[in-house]
């Protein structure tokens, strides 16, 4: 059996994804990766009843955890906040004895219905992507996690008849086999404002 790096955990939400052009293609390469074990949320949990427990034991089995969503009202789906704050309890996640996730990388590979230009200050946002993912940085700072910079499709309504969507999923898959391969510069990564456009100068040197 091949013995990779790292280990990277896709935790996915997405409420509706039989309606998803997008997501489900992103989430489809996620699960080909080898050595990334990829978990469709809304299909374990359809009763909303998140197993916490099992949850735990999936983020101390990896070493890089990704939540891949589609931006709902500048935020999560539901279910990915209930995840949230059911599984990173005190004790666990943080507080004086909560230790089990320091050291582990943390990102978000989302989509955005807007345009790029529309998250800054000047834009209809009126703030950059970064700043509204503050609460999930900040969450996992708090665990002790060290935070990259999202990974995101702006624009993913018009992404298919575009055809800008398969060059995306292509950069998702290196970003994938980057981070399991431990060839992303991770704290390059940290200061951007995404990763889409800067692959070239991660990936390929240690972190």
């Amino acid at each position: 059996m091949t013995q990779y790096n790292r280990k990277v955990l896709v935790l996915f939400a997405h409420p509706s994804i039989e309606r998803s052009e997008v997501n489900v293609e992103l989430f489809a390469a996620s699960q080909q990766v080898p050595g990334v074990t990829a978990v469709e949320l809304y299909r374990d949990y359809c009763t909303l009843q998140i197993d916490i427990d099992r949850e735990q034991q999936r983020l101390l089995a990896h070493d890089v955890i990704v939540f891949m969503f589609p931006l709902y009202w500048y935020s999560t789906p539901p279910l990915l906040k209930e995840w949230q704050d059911l599984v990173l309890e005190y004790g666990f996640a943080y507080g004086p004895d909560g230790v089990a996730l320091h050291g582990k990388t943390f990102l978000c590979a989302l989509t955005a219905g807007g345009p790029q230009s529309a998250y800054c200050e000047q834009g209809y946002n009126k703030c950059s992507l970064r700043e509204l993912l503050r609460p999930l940085e900040q969450t996992a700072d708090l665990c002790g996690m060290r935070v990259l910079a999202p990974f995101a499709l702006f624009g993913s309504g018009t992404a298919v008849e575009e055809d800008r969507l398969h060059c995306h999923v292509a950069d998702w898959r290196r970003v994938l086999e980057a981070l399991r391969d431990d060839q992303l510069d991770l704290h390059r990564a940290m200061g951007l404002s995404t990763l889409n456009g800067h692959l070239p100068d991660l990936i390929g040197a240690t972190a």
